[in-house]
């Protein structure tokens, strides 16, 4: 591996293993608070909160306010598709649906950005990244049970929307990141997406139950809200890094935590299956790490 793409897989890594305890213990925290709208603006106005603290504390802030107007548009883009309405959505269905069957529709979301990166970014990923994209995704079903029991019904519909936003906010932070600092696009995807779900809350009746949320809520939120900011600010460095295709599919390994995390803390059986699922997506992952993403097309700024 080169040395940036290399850093960006280790990000990616370490991504995946924040994305893995979080959508864990997220499916705790939607349940404690029970509204999924109130409970995902409060855990991301932590996480804004988190990720503008590292901005200040960093040499990148100082040239945000001269950013060119079409640049603060792609700002407001993220804020929407990355940070607003995909999270009313995606908690909104997890909420319904167990962790392991949500964790399972949002890795998808390697699939989707392969199929935009192509056109988009003009990424070519090789024989090995297909390869390893099944790999994961085969092996993500298999720690799931075969994924018993999972239907699309209201909550994987929703879970799927979002993902599905997540994957063009890939591809937008990945033509945008080349010149405006990822950590600047992390605080725009958190701080104004968070303006725009406090908005939502006020004129879709959620105000008074957001304004009276109990200490055990703020809890809930302040774990995941810092998990969040954990996970945006490694995510965004990683893009800044390596290939987004490889990157994404570096993410699918967050279920290994996430089913390990339900083995130990819910006592879920480890069968023969669950070994099988491990075994695939540490296989697809040596693949990803030994394949290359060749880029043919320069992109414009």
């Amino acid at each position: 591996m080169t040395g940036s793409r290399g850093r960006g897989i280790a990000l990616a890594f370490a991504t995946a293993l924040i994305s893995g305890v979080s959508v864990f213990v997220n499916s705790y925290g939607v349940r404690a608070v029970r509204d999924a709208t109130v409970y995902t603006t409060a855990k991301n106005l932590v996480a804004a909160v988190v990720l503008v603290l590292l901005l200040v504390g960093t040499s990148t802030s100082r040239p945000v306010l001269r950013l060119p107007r079409r640049s603060w548009l792609g700002l407001l883009a993220i804020a929407v598709i990355g940070g607003s309405v995909p999270f009313v959505l995606f908690f909104s269905g997890l909420a319904r649906e167990s962790s392991v069957h949500a964790a399972f529709v949002q890795k998808t979301l390697v699939v989707w950005v392969a199929v935009l990166a192509v056109p988009l970014l003009g990424e070519r990923p090789g024989v090995l990244h297909y390869a390893a994209i099944g790999l994961l995704l085969v092996g993500q079903a298999a720690l799931g049970g075969g994924l018993s029991g999972f239907r699309f019904g209201g909550g994987e519909w929703m879970i799927l929307a979002a993902t599905l936003l997540w994957a063009v906010e890939v591809i937008l932070v990945k033509r945008m990141v080349g010149g405006i600092p990822p950590d600047v696009l992390a605080v725009a995807r958190m701080g104004l997406g968070v303006v725009l779900l406090v908005g939502w809350v006020s004129v879709s009746g959620h105000w008074a139950a957001l304004t009276a949320l109990t200490t055990e809520g703020w809890r809930w939120a302040l774990l995941t809200g810092i998990l969040l900011g954990g996970y945006v600010a490694t995510w965004y460095r990683a893009l800044a890094l390596a290939p987004a295709v490889d990157v994404t599919a570096v993410l699918v390994v967050a279920a290994v935590v996430t089913a390990t995390l339900d083995a130990v803390v819910n006592g879920t059986a480890v069968t023969p299956q669950t070994v099988l699922g491990i075994t695939l997506l540490a296989a697809g992952a040596g693949l990803v790490m030994g394949a290359r993403s060749r880029r043919t097309t320069a992109l414009a700024r």
